[in-house]
């Protein structure tokens, strides 16, 4: 009995031990198109024989995992966001007041970035150039991002007199500005740690004053507001 159950575990950890191996490589493929990214190369000008020798491998293990190089960008992008939306959905729901929360979700950013550096200025570049298929890509992240914010927003109950589309604009602006900032933090040099202070403070701000304006946002303000504009003479 005892030989029949181990010759029975023995092709189970044999699969298991494959699909960890093609896993690690697939892992190791997107590491090396990122580590070329950061060494100064162009995404888009990337070749398989270049991502496959950085990464140690034959040509033909990339088909294994990726049919073309793009699609290895959008596993890149995905991967980007998905862990970096969940951080941020965890440091919203943490119970902070105010101000607090906006801090906590900031500093998060900000150790996300550095600690996947490659990621965001592999993201960074390819949302502004590339391919128009990683463009999307990102565009659809960045949608993520913002119907998620809304969506916390709305269960915290802030800003509850105003409708969800109103919502989802000002939660818009604010991963706007995440995303713009993003690169600076990222270019924020080790030995100058009051310079990235000041930063992550004036981004602090800059939540602050779009949440302040939403607090006196009424839903249809426009006349309102250009009423008091006078025309240039």
């Amino acid at each position: 009995m005892r030989a029949r159950l181990s010759g029975a575990s023995k092709p189970a950890d044999e699969t298991q031990a494959r699909v960890r191996r093609k896993e690690q490589t697939r892992q190791n493929l997107m590491q090396a198109a990122l580590t070329l990214v950061g060494n100064g190369s162009s995404f888009t000008a990337l070749g398989i024989r270049e991502i496959t020798r950085e990464a140690g491998v034959v040509p033909t293990a990339f088909y294994r995992h990726f049919k073309t190089t793009d699609e290895l960008g959008l596993a890149l992008v995905e991967d980007g966001g998905i862990t970096l939306r969940r951080l941020l959905r965890e440091a919203r729901q943490a119970s902070l007041p105010g101000e607090d929360m906006i801090r906590h979700s900031v500093s998060v950013f900000v150790t996300y970035l550095k600690q996947h550096h490659l990621e965001w200025r592999f993201i960074s570049s390819e949302r502004s150039g590339g391919s128009q298929l990683l463009r999307n890509a990102i565009r659809n992240e960045i949608a993520h991002f913002t119907n998620e914010m809304a969506s916390d927003l709305r269960l915290l109950n802030i800003f509850p007199g105003l409708s969800t589309h109103t919502l989802t604009l000002i939660c818009s602006l604010v991963v706007t500005l995440m995303m713009n900032s993003a690169t600076d933090f990222l270019d924020a040099r080790a030995d100058q740690p009051q310079i990235e202070r000041e930063m992550l403070d004036n981004f602090v701000k800059q939540i602050v004053m779009v949440f302040l304006g939403a607090a006196h946002w009424e839903e249809e303000p426009t006349k309102s507001l250009l009423s008091g504009i006078s025309k240039p003479k």
